[in-house]
């Protein structure tokens, strides 16, 4: 029950970000060598707890990116197309089931030893059952055939199995251990873990046994602000090439940076509990439904009334863009999917029409007695989504709709997010879990 709720949940009011950086001219303080680069992970992304270990989500799952240490089947080329990475191709059963990937004979781990389709088997199923923001539940089955084939065998046909593919990073069989892999990680790919002080950074290096072409840096670091503020103080002392640039940040200016901005599939929005409290619970005993939200005119309302330019401009200064279905700007959108917002009598309308009137002159709209009053939570470590939140309210009560925010931990959202509404974000460009999946 838990896995249908969990996607009966409807975003109508989502932004693409913009990935801002501000970008150092002049080195950091304390190296000007040109091949190290230093960088600082936002704390929404986070250092990651369990290592650098792609089957606890180093790399994938939530945010997809590439894992460095380990090599993925497919990559990414610069247009963003998949090409060819540990594969030298594939191909599909006629009834979608069966995917199976050739795999390179040339390719030796870190440690040295040969890597072989065993290895990519082993680590497709042990994504299975791992426990991570990996989602490998239509797989059935990885089978080495040979030393440099894979055979995937689906539940039922994905066509986007691929995305998989892409962002999942090989281990080794013979060296995996999921306690301790993490800490110290042996791959294929371009780089190798030097140092990792927790809580503060981690150093990589180039991987000698790389099979790809050597990449110009030949040093990574990676900075771990325990708040997006402390980003910016980093970057004022020059003690990174890169920083992510925090909300609060956006119309700073430091000496020696540049601003650059990069377009993402991240999109930010307030989900929208459908079903109705009926006393329901999912299997873990959480509370489902909302009597406000469940019904359909209330979401439709805000869909069309809010003003999602004003968010735009008033939360990230104008570095974003407006978002609609949350894949607006994919290969795979649906244009029908944009609506005209910022359509108060026409969000008023649908609100009267459905029975949604200010009886007692309060402001705030009631029906049958309920009063379309619902609360949005948010995280209270991040100051994007409590400022998309307190835009959003105030924009409701317009409307004639009251949204009372908390911002909280992550463990209350996800176990009131079945009843309550919140802001979330995706930033997958998979459209099995986007599409399908919402």
């Amino acid at each position: 029950m838990d896995a249908k709720i969990k996607y009966s949940i409807i975003t109508v009011i989502v932004i693409v970000m913009a990935i801002v950086v501000a970008s150092s001219m002049l080195g950091t303080s304390n190296d000007d060598d040109p091949r190290h680069v230093v960088v600082t992970v936002p704390a929404l992304t986070g250092e990651p707890e369990t290592g650098f270990n792609p089957l606890t989500g180093w790399g994938c799952g939530h945010m997809n990116f590439n894992p460095l240490v380990q090599s993925t089947l497919f990559k990414s080329d610069k247009n963003g197309n998949f090409v060819n990475d540990l594969a030298t191709g594939y191909n599909i059963s006629s009834d979608g089931l069966k995917w199976t990937v050739g795999i390179r004979d040339d390719v030796k781990f870190s440690n040295n030893e040969t890597l072989t389709a065993n290895d990519v088997a082993f680590t497709f199923n042990e994504a299975r059952t791992s426990n991570s923001e990996l989602d490998m539940s239509n797989l059935k089955e990885a089978k080495a055939i040979n030393n440099h084939t894979v055979e995937f065998t689906l539940k039922s046909p994905q066509s986007t199995f691929n995305y998989d593919l892409r962002y999942v990073g090989i281990v080794p069989e013979k060296d995996y251990n999921n306690e301790t892999y993490g800490e110290n990680p042996i791959g294929t790919g371009p780089y190798v873990l030097k140092q990792w002080d927790k809580g503060q950074q981690a150093i990589f290096e180039v991987n000698d046994n790389y099979y790809g072409d050597k990449p110009y840096f030949t040093q990574i670091t990676m900075l771990f602000p325990n708040e997006d503020s402390a980003a910016m103080q980093i970057a004022k002392s020059h003690q990174a090439d890169i920083v992510q640039v925090p909300i609060s940040g956006l119309n700073e200016t430091i000496e020696g940076y540049e601003l650059l901005e990069f377009y993402s599939p991240r999109a930010q929005g307030i989900t929208f509990p459908y079903q109705n409290a009926t006393g329901a619970k999912t299997t873990g005993g959480a509370d489902v439904g909302n009597n406000v939200t469940g019904d359909s005119a209330i979401r439709k309302a805000l869909n069309v009334g809010i003003n999602r330019e004003e968010i735009v401009d008033s939360v990230y200064k104008g570095h974003a863009v407006v978002e609609y279905s949350g894949v607006d700007h994919q290969k795979y959108a649906n244009p029908n999917a944009i609506v005209k917002d910022n359509d108060q009598e026409a969000a008023k309308k649908i609100l009267d029409d459905a029975g949604w009137i200010d009886t007692d002159g309060d402001g705030i709209r009631e029906k049958n007695g309920t009063v379309a009053n619902f609360t949005v939570l948010y995280s209270s470590d991040d100051q994007a989504r409590q400022a998309i939140a307190t835009v959003v309210s105030e924009q409701a009560k317009d409307l004639g709709i009251n949204i009372e925010l908390e911002g909280t931990d992550w463990d209350t959202i996800y176990s009131r997010m079945y009843k309550d509404s919140a802001v979330f974000q995706q930033s997958s460009d998979n459209p099995y879990r986007n599409i399908y999946q919402q």
